[in-house]
């Protein structure tokens, strides 16, 4: 691991130096490459200098300890080295976490689908109050938040909704949420009090790029429709919505956000460029099954990851056996606790693998 630290540690002081050449900044696409280049290796430089710190401080302790005489210098010098040793264990194990391979996709955006599962209407309202729920997560990261497609039900529920996050690092924190979400509550159709058990599944897809994933438009079929639901004065007059049916997989998605057709076909487009690139991401995942079984986060969507007990007030996330009891706060998006729990669940169970 050293030998890998010290060959990170001279290349960050060798991009270092060649930013702070005058003609650096004439070449702009290297320029920014080496700029993001750095910042990656800024937080394993930073902990692999305190870890030399920490180090060279133990070993003068403990020289300084060896030739002491007085008692009650070598039980502060004692208390030096413990100190040092618990700091150089830290450090040791952030490295380890740093070092580990990082998820191409952690820095992008992402599309959100929620649809309903089982139970019919109140489903369809637990899909409403998860797609809420991340919104409001999305905001509490200042992140933007556009919802490009939805099927409403009947009641204020909806059978499907697909949204965009976009902010840096969406997809490393939300990444671990697809997946099947239940709920166990009285529906406000219930009339007798009884407690029913509802679904939705959520998918979370990283934005494609066009290098990422390259579309054949010739397999690609348009249709414009008129928009419907709440959308202001074009609703119903104009043909605004946009349909698209990709022939080879049979995806359709579906568009009425914006009021012009062109930019409801581009946002269709990218939606479908997501799907093509999540479903390449999940065919990997399946060919790595024995490394997936391991991991947390890149499980079958069809796999049950959480559950919502109203009654209980208590959140379970089935994969870290992690129960909450403040139901409120993460309907309303505090989803940080579950999330930074999932990550080092993720990471230990990298560890574990590697060593």
């Amino acid at each position: 691991m050293f030998d890998k630290l010290e060959d990170i540690l001279r290349h960050y002081e060798e991009i270092s130096a060649e930013l702070l050449e005058p003609s650096a900044a004439s070449d702009q696409k290297r320029y920014l490459k080496l700029m993001k280049e750095q910042a990656d290796l800024a937080p394993v430089v930073e902990a692999y200098q305190k870890y030399k710190k920490a180090s060279e401080n133990l070993e003068d302790a403990k020289s300084m300890l060896a030739e002491e005489k007085d008692e009650e210098m070598r039980g502060m010098l004692k208390e030096e080295i413990s100190a040092a040793e618990e700091e150089k264990e830290r450090l040791s194990g952030e490295l380890r976490i740093l070092l580990l391979p990082k998820d191409p996709n952690d820095d992008k955006n992402i599309f959100i689908e929620v649809r309903a599962g089982a139970g019919g209407e109140e489903a369809a309202l637990f899909a409403a109050d998860i797609y809420r729920m991340y919104t409001h997560y999305a905001e509490k990261n200042h992140w933007k938040v556009e919802t490009m497609d939805f099927n409403e039900s009947g009641i204020g529920g909806f059978s499907k909704i697909v949204g965009m996050i976009s902010g840096k690092g969406a997809y490393s924190k939300l990444k671990y949420e697809s997946g099947v979400h239940r709920v166990q509550r009285i529906p406000k159709t219930e009339s007798g009090g009884r407690i029913h058990t509802s679904t939705c599944t959520v998918a979370i897809m990283p934005e494609a790029e066009d290098v990422d994933v390259k579309i054949d438009m010739n397999d690609v079929k348009f249709d414009v429709f008129r928009a419907s639901g709440n959308g202001g004065q074009c609703v119903n007059t104009t043909d605004s919505a946009v349909r698209l049916t990709h022939i080879p997989t049979g995806i359709v998605i579906s568009c009425q956000d914006e009021k012009s057709q062109l930019k409801n076909k581009d946002k269709a487009l990218k939606v479908l460029r997501a799907r093509l690139y999540d479903l390449e991401l999940q065919k990997k995942q399946q060919s790595e099954a024995a490394a997936r079984r391991s991991q947390i986060g890149t499980g079958d969507r069809s796999e049950k990851i959480r559950t919502y007990n109203f009654p209980q007030g208590r959140v379970t996330d089935h994969r870290i056996n992690l129960s909450l009891y403040r139901i409120d706060s993460i309907m309303d998006g505090d989803l940080s606790e579950l999330i930074d729990s999932l990550i080092a669940g993720d990471q230990a169970a990298k560890l574990s693998q590697e060593s």
